[in-house]
């Protein structure tokens, strides 16, 4: 079979099969490649949990480092892909491997920046993110090896994405799923055999993404419709001008999570301090563990619904760019339901057994202080999970239909205004207790804000 003869094989596949069959084999890999990305972190803070609270807590610090690292890979894994698949969908094979070949290596490149910058301010970069001074060195030993390993990191998201937006996602998930096993061995041999600590935990996290890396590499450059190039080691300033614009919503949709943790974590750090509890020594770094915790679920649901919408892309991509409006019409409802259901049966989870996940993280062996705080975080910041999943499906299906700036704003919204502002204002009122409510106050409003939008778009498809 030849390159045209699988280039219109595909075509037909993704403008001709139903939707649901085509999400089923389409979402289902994303979302376990999204999962397996997300156990990385959640493995570490598993194993490091048994060291000490502050050895967890430094993972959630260093999860904000994690979450820039992906922030910068799917800003150009998302804004390539995007191209990708309009291109794929109009029979453009030329603009997709250009596209592939200049994202993939601009990765390396904005890889190789931030390990530096974040090298040489390590000590300052962990207390803007949330540290506390008990659990600085922990952090620091954690960052270090995640900072070096940054170019490989960022660019096997690129590459991942790339695949799973020329409608490859299966391969994308074998390479993530054998590396998150790797990384899962290799946690306790380096943690408690080899009783290397946190660098054993950090190592663990590098080795299981290299793994990844190389079968991504594989992978693509075996394939016969988009392969990276050698010669786009110099690629185009308007190429990567058209990539950023169409990537620039997932950017701020991850790096705004930064900017929101390091929010909630300073405010821990702060208010915690003002508490009478928390205010003492030997408790102060529970507020920061605990929240750092409790957002490791919360993060899992999320893998879940951007995997979800995120594995839609390449049909509303391929769908849109061949002029099949009422498929992607089609696919924005059921993407939303399924969205829907999925927050719901989370937020039950969360509210009707959140002790069983607690002691997950062995808070058995903590203070009845520590449980009493886990419990009640719990409860409120994980309330609104619903309407969570919902919102993160309207600005990813937004972002595949090319309206970049609505998705933006909304994303802005959210995890910018809303992220940071309610967990540095709330807490004026209501002290400690009020990091725990910005959450769902920020779900309500930013999806109040968002129906106007999902109104506006649902029409412009029908008037087409």
């Amino acid at each position: 079979m030849t390159s045209d003869d699988r280039s219109a094989l595909q075509f037909r596949r993704m403008t001709e099969t139903p939707i649901p069959q085509l999400v089923l084999s389409l979402a289902a890999p994303t979302i376990l490649s999204m999962l397996i990305t997300s156990i990385y972190n959640l493995a570490d803070t598993f194993f490091v949990g048994q060291i000490s609270t502050s050895a967890s807590g430094a993972v959630g610090v260093v999860s904000s480092l994690m979450a820039i690292i992906q922030a910068l890979g799917f800003m150009l894994g998302h804004g390539a892909g995007t191209i990708i698949s309009r291109s794929l969908g109009s029979r453009d094979t030329t603009a997709a491997t250009r596209f592939a070949s200049t994202s993939f290596f601009t990765a390396l490149v904005f890889g190789v920046v931030l390990a530096v910058a974040g090298l040489g301010t390590l000590p300052h970069f962990m207390m803007l993110l949330g540290s506390t001074e008990t659990i600085l060195p922990h952090a620091c030993a954690y960052a270090r090896y995640i900072l070096l390993a940054a170019p490989i990191m960022m660019s096997s998201l690129v590459m991942n994405n790339i695949l799973r937006y020329e409608g490859k996602a299966s391969f994308a998930m074998i390479g993530l799923v054998t590396g998150g096993v790797l990384n899962i061995v290799l946690d306790p041999l380096f943690i408690f055999v080899f009783r290397w600590g946190m660098t054993g935990a950090a190592l663990a996290t590098v080795l299981g993404q290299i793994l990844s890396a190389v079968f991504a590499f594989v992978y693509l450059f075996r394939m016969k419709t988009v392969r990276p190039e050698k010669s786009s080691f110099a690629p185009e300033g308007r190429l990567i001008g058209r990539i950023l614009t169409l990537g620039i919503s997932s950017f701020l949709s991850q790096i705004s999570i930064v900017f929101s943790m390091a929010a909630v974590l300073n405010m821990c750090r702060k208010y915690g301090a003002m508490d009478r509890i928390f205010g003492q020594e030997e408790y102060a770094q529970i507020p920061t563990a605990v929240i750092g915790i409790v957002l490791k679920f919360f993060q899992i649901v999320m893998a879940i619904a951007v995997g979800l919408s995120a594995g839609c892309i390449p049909l509303v991509g391929y769908n849109a760019g061949a002029g099949k409006y009422n498929r992607v019409k089609e696919l924005l409802h059921k993407m939303l339901l399924a969205e829907a259901l999925v927050g719901l049966l989370a937020t039950l989870i969360f509210e009707l057994f959140p002790k069983p996940l607690i002691h997950i993280f062995g808070a058995s062996n903590e203070s009845s202080y520590y449980m009493e705080f886990a419990l009640k975080s719990m409860w409120i910041l994980l309330c609104a999970t619903t309407l969570s999943c919902v919102n993160k499906g309207i600005f990813i299906f937004l972002q595949a239909l090319g309206k970049a700036g609505f998705s933006t704003l909304l994303s802005t919204l959210r995890e910018i205004v809303f992220g940071v502002g309610l967990p540095l204002l709330l807490p004026l009122f209501f002290g400690l207790d009020g990091i725990l409510y910005f959450m769902a106050a920020a779900d309500i409003l930013t999806f109040l804000a968002a129906v106007p939008f999902l109104r506006h778009t649902e029409r412009s498809l029908k008037e087409r």
